[in-house]
């Protein structure tokens, strides 16, 4: 399998914090939905259950799965701002991917939910301190500490990655 089927935008590299940085970053988490919303308007039953790539998640698994892991990122947001020493709690994303909300729900409910959820976590981001980027949780995944800087940045490119499965999916097959 080709990278730019697994990461059509590349992988996500850490960056130095910058004013404008962060502002693109916060504008990539704000409109995140909408991009989501578009890379799926129009697809049929089928298109939803084709993987994205071979061996992939369908559309259908890639929507909701983007929703919960944005849900646990607000989460994690709001635990690294009010505790210390916090250790993030990692998921089965392959397992909840296969659960009956996933399997039962049209995408059009976590679309829904990501407008909401976006916009709440939006707000937090804009009032984040430059001190309290710096906050850090224990990543299990990873096995170091992470800063709230490198989240923002890795879930940027989160929604940006996988709206683009969708859309290089689409070209592909001409949808």
């Amino acid at each position: 399998m080709t990278d730019d089927l697994k990461y059509p935008i590349g992988k996500y590299a850490e960056q130095p914090f910058s004013e404008s940085l962060k502002e693109e970053w916060i504008a990539d988490i704000a409109h995140l939905p909408q991009h989501l919303e578009f890379a799926v308007q129009n697809l049929d039953e089928a298109q939803l259950q084709t993987p994205y790539r071979p061996g992939g998640w369908t559309v259908n698994q890639l929507v909701h799965h983007i929703a919960d892991s944005h849900i646990n990122a607000y989460t994690r947001f709001k635990f690294i701002l009010t505790e210390e020493d916090y250790s993030i709690k990692a998921y089965q994303q392959d397992k909840w991917a296969e659960l009956w909300d996933t399997k039962n729900l049209p995408v059009n409910i976590s679309v829904t939910l990501l407008f909401a959820l976006h916009k709440r976590w939006t707000e937090i981001l804009k009032n984040i301190s430059v001190e309290e980027w710096k906050r850090t949780a224990f990543h299990p995944v990873h096995q170091k500490k992470v800063s709230l800087w490198y989240l923002l940045g890795s879930y940027a490119w989160h929604g940006k990655h996988h709206v683009a499965h969708i859309i290089q999916l689409r070209k592909r097959m001409n949808w």
